[in-house]
């Protein structure tokens, strides 16, 4: 096998108030085509990547060629760079039969990304909880029921400048009512009462200090509701806003486009990826 392409779906995170615990892979996906080649690949970003991959398999390393191509944007706050790191883990691992089972496979993109949300969700698919510092993954499916209305604004929003504006500290209040919020999306998904959801997504740890970045945050959260949305939040950094519907998603869709300036946002309507990464051609 001189080629492999793996598909990556791209994933919301931290859900509100569940601050680089929470995930949700949806159905916009990449595809990452990985192919034996003759030169190192030039991107500092791909090279980086393999060289973590080789060095924890101590396998010996060997040149690649990597395309991406599919339908997550870039720096918008839906895991567009796990789409690219776990694919080519994956690539490298199936070229190599370097034989990492998943669990090692999203440690790893986990360690590369700096959090482990997006990597949870992206590798295993459906609503994922993770501890910050690599404990196991907790999954749980979705039913196709639940539909997650994406506004992408025509702007970049870079992950390090969002994680720049957190303060160091937060009052206990925040830290309490954040508690409380991700107990109740948890239970939510768990037990697949979706309803519970309304008013569950309530933020004090993130948002309030991100909202310079994407100011008409709260208008189209508000927007969404009144069409009947069961809420929003930020998805990761931003700039996506990701709102949670049961019903009347266009209507809901048209209200989160309209309370955009100008109207100048990308909208999707998709449901949960229950399958989280995969080999799709080898």
């Amino acid at each position: 096998m001189s080629t492999v392409q793996i598909r990556v779906p791209a994933s919301t995170s931290n859900l509100g108030p569940g601050f680089d615990c929470l995930g949700l892979a949806l159905q916009l996906y990449n595809d990452v085509r990985v192919e034996l080649a003759g030169e190192p690949e030039p991107a500092a970003f791909l090279t980086a990547v393999a060289s973590a991959f080789f060095a924890r398999t101590g396998l010996p390393p060997f040149n690649v060629r990597v395309r991406v191509s599919g339908g997550v944007p870039s720096a918008r706050g839906l895991g567009s760079s796990v789409t690219v790191r776990l694919g080519l883990l994956m690539g490298l691992n199936a070229l190599a039969n370097g034989g990492l089972e998943r669990e090692s496979l999203f440690r790893l993109a986990a360690e590369l990304e700096g959090h482990p949300d997006n990597a949870a969700a992206a590798c295993y698919g459906g609503f994922t909880i993770v501890r910050p510092h690599g404990s196991a993954v907790l999954r749980y499916e979705v039913k196709p029921a639940l539909k997650v209305v994406l506004c992408v604004p025509d702007f970049e929003v870079q992950t390090p400048a969002a994680r720049q504006a957190l303060p160091e500290s937060y009052p206990r209040q925040a830290v309490v009512g954040n508690l409380a919020g991700v107990a109740a999306v948890t239970a939510a998904f768990v037990s697949q009462d979706y309803r519970l959801l309304r008013g569950a997504f309530r933020d004090q740890v993130h948002q309030p200090y991100r909202q310079p970045l994407v100011p008409f945050l709260p208008s189209v959260l508000r927007a969404a509701e009144e069409a009947g949305a069961l809420g929003g939040f930020l998805s990761g950094s931003g700039s996506t806003i990701a709102c949670i519907a049961l019903e009347n998603t266009a209507a809901v869709a048209a209200a989160m486009q309209s309370a955009v300036p100008g109207g100048t946002a990308a909208m999707h309507v998709v449901e949960a990826d229950n399958a989280g990464a995969r080999i799709v051609t080898a």
